[in-house]
């Protein structure tokens, strides 16, 4: 390890106390454990605009008070 002085029974306590900390879920890394979720997400709100567009520019407004039962 190259310190002069050995940790002693205190330090290997808290070095093993210390070692969840290195933990991948924990260490920043969520984004591997959800891999798909990025791209899922894009594509979700690619979607929703798109959707947005189609009702308000393309469909055509209907008047009759009935259209909006039914959905």
């Amino acid at each position: 390890m190259g310190s002069s002085k050995p940790l002693g029974p205190t330090g290997e306590f808290f070095r093993r106390r210390d070692e969840w900390r290195k933990h991948p879920m924990l260490s920043n890394q969520l984004r591997h454990a959800t891999p798909g979720l990025g791209i899922a997400l894009v594509a979700f709100g690619v979607y929703l605009v798109g959707e947005q567009f189609y009702n308000r520019v393309i469909a055509p407004p209907s008047s009759s008070s009935s259209s909006s039962s039914s959905h």
